[in-house]
C-alpha cells in the first residue's frame, strides 16, 4: 500500500526516494521508520513517514543566499582593511553584539551602557550587577572568538571556554561545564535532552560541525550550528548568548559578517527557532536577513551605499540604478509622504513592483518611512 503511494507521489510532486531510516525519538530509543522523500521548492526534503511527518536537513539552493553572497563580494573587494580599521570594526561589533544578545534575553543595559561597562570598566546605577556582569563576560567571550578563527576544528573545549568566558562572575560552580540537571525553556513545548546524554550529544555535535563546515552555505551552516547547540540546551544558562557567538565564530571563520539580532526582531527569532527542528528553512531565512543587514550596515560605514535590484548590486548613483527605481526616485522628490499604493499610481507600476522598488531605495538609505503605520509615507533622505 505505501508502494502504491509513493508511485503516486511521484508521478504528481517530485517524489525523489524511499528507504528505511533508523530514527532516534525524543524520549530516548532508536526506531525503524519507512519513508518517502519529497523535494519541495526551498530544497529541503520533507519527509512523508508511515507514522509521522518529519524531516531531513538538506542543503538549501544557493539562489537562496544570493543577495548575501552580493554583499560578501562587495565587502571582499575592499579588503584588506587598515589594521585601524580592523580594529575599529572589531570594538564596534564588540558593542553591538553584546548588547543585543544580552537584550534579547532581557538585560537591562541599553547600548550606550553596555558601551561604558565594557570600555571604560565602570557600573550603572540602578542597574542589576548580574546584568553588568553579563556585558563584561560576553565582551570576554567575544574576544576570544579571535583565537579560535584558524584551521583547527572547534572543540568541545573551546565551547566550555566560551561559556566559561560568559558566565563566570554570574556563576562560577556551573561556568564551563555541561548540566548536570534537567531544565526547560519557558514558552517552549519542547522537551530538552536529559543530563546524562549531553556530553554524548555535544561530542556527536562538536563532529557534525567538522563533517559540515564547508559543505553547506556558511550562512546555512552557521544557522544550523545555532540551532543544533540550543537543541541540546547543555548548559544550565546563557545557552543562547553561546548559541549566538558560535554561530557568528563560524561566519568570522568562513570570512563573513557577523548576524546580530536586534532585540526588535525577537519574536520572530523565537517563532523561527522553536519551529526549526523541524522546518528549519525559515530559521535559516531569518538569519541570512540578519547577516544581510549587517552587511549593508558595514558598505555604509565604509562609504559603499548600495542598492539591489534583479541583477544583483548597483552603485548607488542614478546611473546604475534600474530605471524603475530611478523614476519611483523622482516621484518620491515630487509627491514626498506618499504610500505605496498611492506611489503605485503615479508610476504606473503595480504595487508589487513599487515594493520592490521601495526596498532597493531603503536599503541604500535612499528613502525612509516617516509617520505612523497607517497614515505615514516614504521621503527621500538627504540629497538623494
Amino acid at each position: 500500500m505505501l508502494r502504491k503511494l509513493l508511485d503516486k507521489l511521484q508521478e504528481h510532486v517530485g517524489w525523489t526516494g524511499a528507504g528505511r531510516a533508523r530514527v532516534r525519538k525524543g524520549g530516548g530509543g532508536e526506531m525503524w521508520y519507512t519513508f518517502g522523500v519529497l523535494r519541495n521548492g526551498l530544497n529541503c526534503e520533507n519527509v512523508l513517514w508511515t507514522n509521522k511527518i518529519g524531516y531531513v536537513d538538506m542543503p538549501m539552493k544557493k539562489s537562496e543566499f544570493k543577495d548575501c553572497d552580493v554583499y560578501a563580494a562587495k565587502i571582499s573587494a575592499l579588503r584588506p582593511f587598515p589594521k585601524e580599521t580592523l580594529k575599529s570594526l572589531r570594538d564596534y561589533y564588540r558593542v553591538g553584539l553584546t548588547y543585543s544578545s544580552n537584550a534579547l534575553e532581557g538585560n537591562s543595559l541599553t547600548e550606550s551602557e553596555t558601551k561604558v561597562v565594557i570600555e571604560d570598566g565602570l557600573t550603572i546605577g540602578g542597574k542589576p550587577l548580574k546584568d553588568v556582569y553579563e556585558a563584561t563576560g560576553h565582551a570576554k567571550a567575544y574576544d576570544f572568538l579571535y583565537k579560535l578563527t584558524k584551521d583547527e576544528p572547534v572543540t568541545e573545549e573551546d565551547i566550555l571556554k566560551i561559556h566559561r568566558l560568559f558566565y563566570g562572575q554570574i556563576d562560577k560552580a556551573h561556568a564551563g561545564a555541561w548540566r548536570k540537571v534537567r531544565v526547560f525553556i519557558s514558552g517552549s513545548r519542547r522537551v530538552l535532552p536529559a543530563p546524562e546524554k549531553v556530553p554524548r550529544l555535544m561530542t556527536d555535535f562538536v563532529k557534525w560541525m567538522a563533517q559540515n563546515d564547508g559543505k553547506l552555505h556558511p550562512v546555512e551552516f552557521a544557522a544550523l550550528v545555532h540551532q543544533k547547540l540550543v537543541y541540546i540546551h547543555p548548559f544550565v544558562d546563557g545557552n543562547g548568548r553561546v548559541a549566538r557567538l558560535l554561530m557568528n565564530l563560524s561566519l568570522m571563520r568562513a570570512g563573513w559578517t557577523l548576524a546580530i539580532i536586534p532585540p526588535i526582531c525577537r519574536h520572530e527569532y523565537i517563532a523561527t527557532l522553536e519551529k526549526a527542528g523541524r522546518m528549519p528553512a525559515p530559521f535559516v531565512r531569518f538569519i541570512r536577513d540578519r547577516v544581510c543587514e549587517t552587511q549593508k550596515e558595514l558598505l555604509r560605514l565604509m562609504g559603499q551605499s548600495i542598492v539591489l535590484d534583479d541583477e544583483g548590486v548597483k552603485s548607488s548613483n542614478d546611473e546604475g540604478v534600474n530605471e524603475g527605481v530611478k523614476a519611483l526616485l523622482d516621484v518620491i522628490r515630487s509627491n514626498p509622504g506618499r504610500r505605496a499604493n498611492e506611489l503605485a499610481t503615479l508610476i504606473g507600476k503595480s504595487v508589487q513592483s513599487v515594493e520592490r522598488y521601495v526596498k532597493a531605495l531603503k536599503d541604500g538609505g535612499r528613502i525612509a518611512f516617516r509617520g505612523a503605520p497607517k497614515n505615514g509615507g516614504y521621503y527621500v533622505v538627504g540629497g538623494a
